[in-house]
């Protein structure tokens, strides 16, 4: 049997030799991707690998047994394919997280070769609970911490037995929770009452997302978890217990360590700087439970207060309506920034987040901008930008990241997770992301129906890559090598056969039957094309084909002669 690949003729190579020197045309293709929730993945964060050729993505969930947070891999932001186990092993070497494990970010340092994961976790040990809240009784303690790995894969290792250097600390709170009993559902039916409570306390903290900026300053967004954050409101004449999303400048040792083995620290500029607030602070409840002694700062960027917004309303009514069990909350989480400029050379800061209840349908997500890191940040008019769609049965929108494709620094994309009902799981789901710092705007393209590759996965090349006794395994590469899952269901090969032979294919393998070739007269060909799925009920599938500037494109298929 002889195998015969297809043959790409371009415009470029049929051009005189004097037009050598012409930028060549970017490759393009007709593929497209459907967003059919079957990779189960929760507060997603998506990051191109360079070294890999492949866009990685890290989540909450879809780990298996014995790990924290799963990790799938792309060649084109939608075939995911599951890499065993997790990022993290729960019997691996300084785990301090005794809950959560929520919300994981890899960056990569390339001078380094490290790659570091941000991600949040809770204490539920009473004595490390007091060591960085003060209280053996903090409701939900959650700290952010970081683990390293030489790969994007993994296993990633805490840098050490404890979350990062950061105690931030709110001196001017009235800490309504000392004047509650637990299960702590019901604040103070008055502002006055809960003034009476005393003033301070620490910030438990999840959903990190680091930032560089372009002066070489580092900065931590994470949101303050709603918990012990009982805001009265005016405007309902109650306390609702509220998330606010927060930024801090982080020190450079950690992200310079050529071993990887120093824990991030807050900026010199931010810590202590609550030192001596408020009047009479007492550090610990008693000697049993030596609570912490610094108290450091942050800078406001998302809440209510600032700038409110109807929307993000959706549960401040819940404690009536679930019957006494659940509490009046709002929600701001799961940041994403990024900068850009407009035509002027002004920096703008986009900062995206998510409101209300991730497990509600009315999950969504909002934008705000600013011209500084540090804000203030003004939140868009137009928020929602990105919310549920029963029509197309999309539901709870949100808690993504931001990637540019791997061929255009200017082409985003928004990874999120969203469900396909509103009791079903979270999945990941892939929308293109548009900005135009000019008008401050920011948007969505649809996550349904029939979406364009990103750019860079063009030119595919498909090819046997192995097997035997007539059956051939099927590979078919993006542009930088990443292999497609051909058992994912939004991709096939389908097979053509010409003469006397049968075929059959099964997943990545084809099997060409040799005895129907032997019975048949002359030779037989099985021409193989790559497919991609579609939402059109009428014609599912399409022939992927591809070419340079303006050519219509050639299919993209393998001939195997017999």
């Amino acid at each position: 049997m002889m195998v015969r690949f297809a043959v790409l003729f371009t415009l470029a190579s049929l051009l005189p030799a004097a037009f050598a020197k012409i930028k060549p045309a970017t490759w393009h293709t007709n593929g497209t991707y459907i967003n059919n929730a079957t990779t189960v993945a929760a507060d997603p964060y998506v990051r191109w690998d360079k070294r890999s050729g492949a866009y990685w993505a890290y989540s909450t969930e879809g780990a298996d047994e014995g790990w924290y947070y799963g990790i799938y891999t792309s060649p084109d932001l939608a075939t995911w394919t599951k890499i065993p186990g997790g990022a993290i092993k729960n019997d691996s070497t300084n785990i301090w997280a005794e809950d959560w494990w929520w919300a994981p970010e890899v960056y990569y340092n390339e001078k380094t070769g490290w790659y570091f994961l941000f991600h949040a976790g809770r204490f539920l040990n009473a004595t490390k609970v007091a060591e960085y809240f003060k209280y053996p009784d903090f409701e939900e303690a959650s700290k952010i911490g970081v683990a390293v790995s030489r790969s994007p894969q993994g296993p990633f290792v805490e840098i050490a037995d404890r979350p990062i250097d950061y105690y931030p600390f709110d001196p001017g709170y009235d800490d309504v929770n000392l004047i509650m009993q637990p299960p702590y559902l019901v604040p103070p039916s008055t502002h006055e009452e809960g003034k009476t409570a005393p003033k301070g306390t620490y910030i438990p903290s999840i959903d990190p997302d680091v930032f560089w900026d372009d002066d070489g300053s580092i900065w931590l967004f994470f949101s303050r978890n709603a918990y012990r954050n009982w805001v009265w409101s005016d405007e309902f004449g109650k306390y609702i217990e509220e998330s606010n999303i927060y930024a801090v400048r982080l020190d450079n040792a950690w992200w310079n360590d050529p071993h990887a083995k120093t824990l991030p620290s807050v900026h010199s500029s931010f810590k202590d700087v609550h030192k001596g607030e408020p009047k009479d602070w007492q550090t610990s409840v008693n000697s049993s439970f030596p609570g912490p002694t610094r108290k450091d700062g942050w800078v406001a960027v998302i809440s209510y207060a600032l700038q409110p917004q109807a929307w993000e309303n959706a549960h401040v009514n819940d404690h009536a309506a679930s019957g006494g069990t659940l509490k009046d909350r709002r929600w701001s989480e799961g940041s994403t920034t990024i900068k850009r400029y407009d035509s002027s050379g002004n920096p703008v800061y986009y900062l995206t987040y998510s409101a209300n209840n991730y497990e509600s349908p009315d999950y969504g997500v909002g934008y705000a901008v600013a011209d500084k890191v540090s804000g203030p940040y003004y939140k868009s008019g137009s928020n929602p930008v990105l919310s549920q769609d029963a029509s197309r049965s999309i539901f709870s929108t949100g808690h993504g990241s931001v990637v540019a494709s791997s061929a255009n620094p200017g082409e985003l994309y928004y990874p999120h997770h969203a469900r396909p009902s509103p009791d079903d799981d979270r999945y990941l789901y892939t929308a293109r992301l548009f900005v135009e710092p000019d008008s401050l705007y920011l948007g969505f393209g649809p996550d349904a129906g029939d979406l364009r590759l990103p750019s860079g996965v063009a030119p595919l090349s498909i090819k046997t890559e192995g097997g035997q006794n007539g059956t051939y395994e099927l590979v078919v590469r993006s542009a930088s090598g990443a292999k497609f899952d051909l058992s994912n269901p939004i991709n096939r090969v389908r097979v053509e056969v010409s003469g006397g032979a049968t075929a059959q294919v099964n997943g990545g393998l084809v099997t060409i039957d040799g005895n129907a070739t032997a019975k048949s007269k002359g030779s037989s060909t099985v021409r193989v094309v790559y497919e991609r799925a579609r939402s059109n009920e009428t014609a599912p599938w399409l022939a992927v084909s591809q070419a340079r500037g303006i050519d219509a494109g050639d299919v993209v298929d393998l001939i195997i002669d017999v």
